[in-house]
């Protein structure tokens, strides 16, 4: 069940990200949800970078998993776009 969560929580985080980012995001559904477990694991490593690890008991985990996993995939979405050359003219 567990995996099956994390697929359904990375096409999410995936799909915001594409929507935050400004330009076109041509990602089909399997890319948009590796992008989204791919942020939750770059947000997860970041913050425990930044926040010391007691810091998040005051309220529940999910939601601080959630806005990780959604720093992280636009960081990544961000890096995509700038080495593909996809990102946007000004």
């Amino acid at each position: 069940m567990s995996l099956i969560w994390m697929i359904i929580l990375g096409l999410i985080v995936g799909w915001i990200a594409k929507s935050i980012v400004p330009g076109s995001a041509n990602l089909g559904w399997i890319q948009t949800g590796l992008l989204g477990i791919a942020g939750g694991w770059v947000g997860g490593t970041l913050g425990s970078l930044v926040f010391s690890p007691h810091q998040f008991d005051i309220t529940p985990p999910i939601k601080h998993s959630f806005l990780g996993a959604l720093v992280g995939a636009v960081i990544l979405l961000l890096i995509y776009r700038s080495v593909s050359g996809r990102g946007t003219k000004v």
